[in-house]
């Protein structure tokens, strides 16, 4: 004979069996589809928040494959733990599901705040966000991934309740739900969080939605499970996250302009962000020298500017220079170096991001600074990438400029391979040159040298260089972390072609503010003394620029 149970004391969850089943105000089967309705929007929130760390990796501290994985790896071993831990919440299921949640969405919510004003606010200062800010880093993602991780076995212990199953069909349906909801949040990341809202909008509003959808599930099918002091903490929590987020996000405006003059300075002019990367103008006013700063990287300082773009552009005009070819260079001011010579008939640009090219031809300062270099009927641009461009080009060039960031920023890697470079030299005309702004020599000796490696492995011959006196007032390559202490202070250029060229400049080019060819000369011989060799080139699955 069986004996009955026990009855459960007042607020004890249910004991398994059908007097463990949950006490639902609706149907079964419609409190099953609530249920994997809530695994579907928390696993979507839960994904965004990974991307959005991922995101903040590697626009913050620097584009790299190692922030990413760092990042994700982390947070993958945090929820193995988080799934252990939550083990010992399965008695009390709905209760620990919904303090889950509302710390998941304060957390998740307030990270890229949290992580931005640390970045904002403490600079390089004492190597403090050096360090400091990937310790940060590195507990948002333990944190996240440890509640993230906790959901899965407290969801599958509530959907138990509601209508007992075989342990296979449960975790089939909860897990077709959680990835389906994988899917739908890495989707909506990139192409509505990010570009509509931001990552500071993105990540509130996604908070938002995860205290909504946590709360909503147990307060109002769980309810009977908790106490009733129970439902009103759960309850005043969910109304604390929600308005603490409320606040932050009626905030963010104000937080984004503060934060901006902290990185920046006060001389913010132009703040967007394009489909491709966040553009910032400082300067160009009352005198003071306009910056360009491209994902929060100084990508043109009107203090040294010319140093760079004669440096670049003019020793590859010595030769055939009627047709000319720029890859990058979307400010406009490699395009300017190019008109000054008389002798040339067309130049083609090819620039990825069309919100550069309209600040080019738009923006008071940065236009005259380019000498309104696009509105020269021999240019023509075309908005496109560089790589499958060059892929698809019939046309040959005497001259191609190839002004492109830093080859250790991840995006860049595979415009700096030895594919890329034989395309570029399918392009080259007979005698044709080819330019390339590979990185600083001084800081990134092994970079620099793969470059050169690499234009040798696609059948090029090289002519290294480099030029000094870079204003160093900000961080410029890769590593978004450096401060004026460690930021580079030259760039390095090769110079290439099929057959061989001299590194001179044309005797009968236009006169240079700063580039000379005996400072051109020394220029080679600095740039030899730091030679690196026995290095790999780099291919597109074989990429080898990390610092």
């Amino acid at each position: 004979m069986i004996e009955p149970h026990a009855p459960a004391p007042p607020g004890a969850p249910p004991s398994w069996g059908v007097q463990g089943q949950a006490r639902l105000p609706v149907r079964p089967g419609i409190g099953r589809f609530l249920v994997l309705a809530g695994v579907f929007v928390c696993a979507a929130c839960g994904l965004v928040y990974e991307l959005e760390l991922v995101a903040l990796a590697s626009y913050l501290i620097g584009d790299s494959v190692t922030q990413a994985s760092v990042v994700l790896s982390v947070m993958v071993f945090a929820m193995g733990i988080g799934s252990l831990a939550a083990k010992r919440l399965r008695p009390r299921a709905a209760a620990g599901f919904g303090a889950v949640e509302a710390a998941l969405a304060l957390i998740g919510g307030c990270s890229a705040m949290a992580l931005y004003a640390v970045f904002a606010w403490t600079g390089d200062w004492g190597g403090v966000w050096t360090s400091g800010s990937r310790y940060l880093l590195a507990a948002f993602s333990l944190a996240i991934g440890l509640l993230i991780g906790a959901e899965v076995p407290l969801l599958m212990e509530l959907i138990q309740r509601i209508r007992r199953q075989d342990p296979g069909g449960a975790v089939a349906d909860l897990f077709a739900a959680d990835y389906v909801g994988a899917l739908v949040g890495g989707l909506a990341f990139p192409f509505l969080l990010l570009p509509l809202l931001g990552q500071l909008e993105g990540a509130l509003l996604t908070g938002t939605v995860n205290a909504l959808a946590g709360g909503a599930l147990v307060l109002g099918l769980f309810r009977r499970d908790l106490s009733r002091r129970g439902r009103w903490l759960l309850l005043i929590a969910n109304i604390l996250v929600l308005a603490l987020l409320a606040v932050a996000a009626a905030h963010v405006g104000d937080f984004e302009r503060a934060a901006r003059r902290a990185v920046y300075g006060k001389d913010v002019r132009v703040a967007l962000q394009t489909g491709v990367q966040e553009v910032v103008l400082t300067g160009g006013t009352h005198g003071r020298p306009l910056d360009l700063f491209l994902d929060g990287r100084l990508r043109v300082s009107g203090r040294d500017e010319h140093r760079y773009h004669e440096a670049l552009v003019h020793p590859a005009m010595n030769g055939p220079h009627a047709r000319v070819l720029v890859l990058g260079g979307g400010d406009g001011l490699a395009t300017r170096e190019v008109l000054r010579d008389p002798g040339v008939r067309r130049v083609d640009v090819v620039e990825l991001d069309p919100g550069v090219m309209r600040l080019a031809r738009t923006d008071p300062a940065l236009s005259a600074l380019n000498g309104h270099a696009f509105d020269d009927r021999r240019v023509h641009v075309f908005t496109a990438d560089a790589f499958g461009w060059l892929r698809g080009a019939t046309s040959t060039y005497d001259v191609v400029i190839s002004d492109l960031p830093d080859p250790g920023i991840t995006a860049s890697t595979k415009l700096y391979s030895q594919e890329f470079y034989g395309l570029t030299r399918r392009v080259l005309a007979p005698g044709g040159r080819l330019a390339v702004h590979a990185g600083p020599v001084s800081s990134r000796p092994r970079v620099f040298w793969t470059v050169e490696s690499t234009l040798r492995a696609a059948g090029l011959r090289t002519a290294p260089y480099c030029v000094g006196g870079r204003d160093s007032s900000f961080a410029a390559g890769p590593d978004r972390t450096a401060g004026a202490s460690s930021a580079p202070r030259d760039w390095g250029f090769i110079l290439a072609s099929v057959t061989g060229t001299p590194l001179r400049l044309a005797p009968h080019g236009p006169r240079l503010r700063t580039l000379t060819q005996p400072s051109l000369t020394a220029d080679a011989y600095a740039a030899w003394r730091t030679r690196v060799t026995g290095l790999a080139p780099s291919t597109l699955v074989h990429p080898r620029y990390a610092d």
